[in-house]
C-alpha cells in the first residue's frame, strides 16, 4: 500500500517482444511525469528490451502462449492459470489506479485479474489488426487506445470506448521527425536503410545485395547503403556489395539507430508495430515488406495502412524480386522528388504526442471508473 498522500500505482503488463515493450516504456515515462507511480508487469523475457525508468517496480509473472499441439497447449494453460493467481495476489497488494495491457499473451493473466477485481483498465494496440491476446481482452476492458485509426478485429459494439492515441516511440525517434528531411536531388546520394528485426531478414540480405549490383556503375556510386544482415549472412552481403563497388555499412547490430535513421532517405524493412510507428514518427519512407507468417497478416494491414497515404510502398514477399527492387530504384534516382513526397506523406499520420495521448486516455479511463463509483 501507499503511504497517505500518495498515487495508487498504475500497472503496465506488457513482455514477449519488443513491439509491446518500447509503447509501454515511452507510457511509464509520461505517466512519471505525471507523479504517477508505475509498476511494470511483464513475462522473463520483458526486461531484455529495455528497463523501466529508475523508481520503477518491476514484477514477474508466469505466461505462455497456445500455440502448439495439445501438450503445448496444455502447458501454456497451466502457465496462464499460475499467471493468473500471481497477477491476483500483486493487484490486490498493489490497489493499483489502473491497469494498461499491451497485448501479447504475457498480459492476459494480469489484465484478467484487474477486470476480476474491479480495476478500471485499459488496452492498447499497435497494429492495424486487434491482436489474439487483445481480442480476449477487448470485450472486458473498459478502454482500448489504437495506433491507427482503423483497426480490424474491433467489435461494433466496443467502437464506443476506442480511442485514436498513435503508439509511443523514443524520444530520440521522435525528435527526428522534427528536423527537415534531408536533402535529395539528382547529384546527392541516397542513404539507404535496411533492417528486419533484431536478426535481419533473410529476404533482404538475398535480394537487395543482387539488386543493387544489377544497376549501372554511374546508379551505384549514387547509393549509400546502411545495412542489419544476420551473422550467417554478413560476409556473403559485404562481398556483393565490395564487388558491386557500392558503399555500406553492414553490421547484426546497430546500437546509433536513430543516428542511422536521421540519415536515411528510404528504408527497407518488414512492417512489425515497433518499426512502422518510428517510421512515421521520424518521417521516413519505406519499402515495406509484411512478414508473411505474421498472426494474422497484422503487418500486411500495418504497410497497407501507411501506403494508403502514400508514405511507403508494401511489396509482399513473393513480390519483392530483383526485377523489381531495380524498377523502385531506378525511379527514385531518375525522380528523387519521389522519396521527398513520400516523406511529406508521413506527417499524416505522425502523432508525436502519441504518449502524452495515452497518457491522458489512462487518466480519462480512472476517471470513468471513479465517476461510475458516484453514481
Amino acid at each position: 500500500m501507499n503511504a497517505p498522500g500518495l498515487k495508487q500505482p498504475i500497472v503496465l503488463a506488457a513482455g514477449g517482444t519488443g513491439g509491446h515493450v518500447y509503447p509501454a516504456l515511452a507510457l511509464a515515462d509520461a505517466l512519471k511525469s505525471r507523479n504517477w507511480p508505475i509498476a511494470f508487469v511483464t513475462d522473463e523475457r520483458g526486461t531484455v528490451f529495455g528497463e523501466p525508468a529508475p523508481g520503477t517496480e518491476v514484477h514477474h509473472i508466469k505466461a505462455a502462449s497456445l500455440v502448439g499441439g495439445a501438450c503445448s497447449k496444455l502447458k501454456g494453460l497451466t502457465q496462464l492459470g499460475v499467471g493468473l493467481l500471481q497477477a491476483r495476489a500483486l493487484l490486490k497488494r498493489l490497489s493499483p489506479a489502473a491497469a494498461v495491457g499491451f497485448g501479447g499473451y504475457p498480459s492476459v493473466p494480469t489484465m484478467c485479474a484487474a477486470t476480476q477485481i474491479g480495476t478500471p483498465t485499459l488496452i492498447h494496440e499497435q497494429n492495424a489488426v486487434l491482436g489474439r491476446a487483445n481480442r480476449l481482452l477487448a470485450p472486458r476492458v473498459e478502454s482500448i487506445a489504437t495506433s491507427f485509426e482503423q483497426v480490424a478485429g474491433i467489435q461494433p459494439q466496443a467502437l464506443g470506448k476506442v480511442a485514436l492515441t498513435g503508439n509511443p516511440v523514443r524520444a530520440a525517434i521522435s525528435q527526428i521527425g522534427e528536423m527537415p528531411y534531408p536533402s535529395l536531388t539528382a547529384d546527392d546520394p541516397i542513404h539507404i536503410l535496411i533492417f528486419g528485426g533484431s536478426q535481419g531478414a533473410q529476404v533482404l540480405s538475398e535480394v537487395v545485395p543482387t539488386a543493387l549490383s544489377t544497376l549501372s556503375q554511374a546508379e551505384r556510386s549514387h547509393l549509400h547503403v546502411t545495412q542489419q544482415c544476420r551473422p550467417e549472412d554478413l560476409e556473403r552481403v559485404k562481398s556483393a556489395y565490395d564487388a558491386a563497388d557500392i558503399s555500406a555499412s553492414l553490421a547484426t547490430y546497430f546500437d546509433d539507430m536513430p543516428e542511422r535513421l536521421s540519415a536515411a532517405h528510404l528504408v527497407i524493412a518488414r512492417a512489425g508495430a515497433s518499426t512502422i510507428s518510428e517510421l512515421i514518427a521520424a518521417g521516413r519512407p519505406a519499402i515495406l515488406i509484411p512478414y508473411p507468417h505474421a498472426t494474422d497478416d497484422h503487418q500486411t494491414a500495418n504497410a497497407k495502412s501507411v501506403a494508403a497515404v502514400g508514405a511507403s510502398w508494401c511489396i509482399p514477399e513473393p513480390k519483392f524480386t530483383v526485377e523489381c527492387v531495380v524498377g523502385e530504384f531506378r525511379r527514385f534516382l531518375e525522380q528523387p522528388n519521389v522519396l521527398t513526397e513520400a516523406a511529406t506523406n508521413t506527417k499524416s499520420l505522425r502523432r508525436a504526442d502519441a504518449a502524452e495521448q495515452l497518457a491522458d486516455a489512462v487518466e480519462a479511463t480512472i476517471g470513468l471508473s471513479k465517476q461510475g463509483e458516484d453514481a
